[in-house]
């Protein structure tokens, strides 16, 4: 969200790795709450120069994530297949200097990672043997565009990616052959979103369930985005969650097209969580729930709970909710920046100082 981020500082990614400036959270003077509902975090350092913000589990065997090099080096993508015994670097070669803010994978061969900013920093990699091979699938040419998320339909054929507006409306690349090739799609079905951005805080700004695609938004103003038609038109809704110049929605999930959640929040106060969760009925409209102690980056159910993480610099921490968001409860100090549970128990998550966390 190029946006965004300069509000608070000159250089172009200071919103993106603020975290990455001052101690992680569970760091000396960190006061650990205690754990409950039998929840707590078995975390693994995988790469110490990577802050991971890309990650997808596909089951409790089987998860990649994505990050970028604190010190400018390589963009690093991670696999395993062992339930995180062990990790392979397994990323495209090349990536000196660029962001892996996203991947979504198939299975432990198939996968697509996507790399953030303006121009042609944006690009689209995918690989069909477990990262042994990458094939280039897209780079984007618009200079004042800036990719930030991107997910993909059931069928797996298509999906969507999101930018950062240009001329003042939000811009969507979409794939009909599961990542193969992208194409922009004409913007005159979308809302005006001057003053808008995405945040590509954990991957999952972007998310769709069904036939149906939501993307938030912060800035001049943080709504929700809804399509029906795979990415043609899209109607904007206020999402509760206070906007600001980096402030707004943060990620969205959904247990069914009708029932969904977003979180959010403000990375210049990321100890307020207050008004940081807004929640769904039926898809289209959103009212607030139950406030947070930190920030919310991503959220995922696990079963019938919800998981929400965040991590702002040394403030951060895991929540748990049994009530659909109404409530929350804090069970661990630990701080991550993405977050993917999947339907065979199993909840992985990753964050700063290339840190991935087992639930």
């Amino acid at each position: 969200m190029r946006t965004l981020r300069r509000t608070l500082t000159a250089p172009p990614y200071a919103v993106a790795l603020v975290a990455l400036t001052v101690p992680l959270a569970g760091a000396a003077g960190a006061t650990p709450r205690p754990h409950t509902d039998d929840l707590a975090w078995s975390v693994t350092t995988v790469d110490a120069d990577q802050s991971f913000r890309g990650l997808d589990a596909v089951d409790r065997s089987t998860a990649w994530v994505t990050g970028a090099s604190v010190t400018g080096g390589a963009a690093k993508v991670y696999r395993t297949t062992d339930g995180g015994s062990s990790w392979q670097d397994v990323g495209p070669s090349g990536s000196t200097g660029l962001n892996f803010r996203d991947v979504e994978a198939v299975d432990a061969r198939t996968a697509s990672v996507l790399a953030i900013g303006e121009g042609e920093a944006s690009r689209i990699y995918r690989t069909t043997d477990g990262g042994r091979s990458w094939t280039e699938t897209f780079r984007n040419d618009e200079p004042t565009a800036f990719y930030n998320c991107m997910d993909f339909f059931p069928d797996g054929r298509r999906g969507l990616a999101v930018s950062d507006p240009v001329d003042g409306r939000f811009r969507i690349a979409a794939t009909h052959d599961g990542g193969r090739s992208w194409q922009v799609l004409p913007d005159a079905g979308m809302p005006d979103s001057t003053g808008e951005a995405n945040f590509s805080a954990s991957g999952d700004c972007l998310t769709i369930s069904g036939r149906d695609a939501w993307f938030g938004s912060g800035g001049a103003q943080s709504r929700i985005f809804h399509s029906r038609d795979a990415g043609l038109t899209w109607s904007a809704t206020d999402s509760t969650i206070p906007a600001g110049d980096a402030a707004g929605v943060f990620a969205l999930a959904f247990r069914t097209p009708g029932q969904g959640i977003a979180v959010g929040g403000d990375f210049a106060e990321p100890a307020d969580g207050t008004d940081a969760v807004a929640r769904s009925a039926n898809g289209r409209t959103w009212r607030g729930a139950g406030d947070l102690a930190h920030l919310g980056e991503d959220v995922s159910w696990l079963g019938h709970r919800l998981v929400v993480v965040g991590q702002g610099g040394a403030i951060g921490g895991s929540s748990v909710s049994k009530d659909n968001g109404r409530t929350w409860r804090q069970f661990s100090p630990e701080a991550f920046h993405t977050l993917d549970c999947t339907r065979d128990g199993s909840c992985w998550a990753a964050g700063g100082g290339g840190r991935v966390g087992r639930l």
